[in-house]
């Protein structure tokens, strides 16, 4: 398992640099998992934050990930993080209290969700997911927007044993849980869990909190997808949601809202662009984020989101995406 240990931060944003790319810590992070060299400093602790007595949110390890208790059918685990902290994870779920967990759901793909999948597919949890997302995680895969980096894939031991095509429902002990897919967006195999009963929606990384989002157009993800994505969740959703997004702050409907403009608006402007034969340096150069860099340029620079929308279009228009 030495491919999904975590490298040299430094050696690896040098190698960012290098090739004009700029990540948010997200990403760069998904990037790290891929090669050999260990973690150099203590990685942050995984903190749990109670939305009720029956729904934790798990962050400090990968996308944020959502803990339902309680049940006859034992908990569900709403992704897993990294391969490195499956051990830390595994006692931060455990110090929830409740039975052995027993069911693990992948949003999609990226190891910085599915990570540590062998570590509760060796301890027996059904693991659930998108069809596409066994395929992704049993074949060996290029992401060109992470500057080319290549994932291997997972021991069987943390593949998906349970896949859908559409969507599906358990009963936990948070009440019904759905879980619907939404095709090419951040990748083909992303989905999102709405618990109707207590009005939270888990989305996965079909949206990040106030930040520019990684679009894996390697796996046919792109920006209309994205922004299409964010359209249904705002439709899931009311102004008491409390909304789980797959990376940054617990959020509200204001907040998806403000993710579905940025993203509508620049690919409306970015397919303008293109329209007129505009190369993608011409986008770059015209700044088509820059009314929206102050609230979402905290991680990955605007030229380098700019250059990924642009290319996940092209692709999407070229039947790659």
């Amino acid at each position: 398992m030495a491919e999904m240990e975590l490298t040299d931060r430094r050696r690896f944003l040098q190698t960012l640099i290098s090739a004009g790319a700029a990540l948010p810590a997200a990403a760069r992070g998904l990037a790290q998992a891929t090669t050999q060299t260990p973690v150099r400093r203590p990685p942050p602790p995984i903190t749990a934050t109670r939305l009720d007595e029956h729904l934790v949110v798990l962050m400090g390890n990968g996308g944020n990930m959502a803990l339902a208790t309680g049940g006859s059918d034992g908990p569900l685990l709403i992704d897993t993080g990294y391969l490195e902290r499956a051990d830390d994870l595994a006692r931060a779920v455990a110090g929830q209290g409740g039975a052995p967990l027993r069911t693990v759901f992948n949003t999609h793909w990226h190891v910085d969700h599915v990570g540590a999948n062998p570590k509760f597919g060796g301890l027996g949890a059904t693991i659930v997911a998108h069809a596409n997302v066994k395929t992704r995680l049993s074949e060996t895969v290029t992401v060109e927007a992470m500057n080319n980096r290549v994932f291997q894939p997972l021991p069987a031991v943390g593949l998906p044993t349970q896949t859908f095509a559409q969507g599906g429902s358990f009963e936990t002990g948070a009440g019904k849980v759905a879980y619907t897919h939404f095709a090419t967006a951040h990748t083909d195999g992303d989905s999102y869990l709405f618990f109707p009963d207590r009005n939270i929606l888990h989305c996965g990384d079909l949206f990040w909190n106030a930040l520019y989002p990684l679009i894996d157009y390697s796996t046919l993800g792109w920006i209309g997808g994205m922004a299409a994505g964010t359209e249904r969740l705002l439709a899931t959703s009311d102004a008491k949601t409390k909304i789980i997004p797959g990376h940054g702050a617990l959020a509200t409907k204001d907040d998806l809202a403000r993710s579905h403009d940025m993203l509508a608006t620049i690919q409306g402007r970015l397919e303008q662009m293109i329209a007129q034969g505009k190369s993608v340096e011409e986008a770059v150069a015209a700044a088509p984020s820059k009314d929206f860099d102050a609230a979402f340029a905290r991680g990955m620079k605007p030229d380098a989101f700019v250059r990924m929308a642009y290319t996940g279009i092209v692709r999407h228009r070229e039947g790659k995406a």
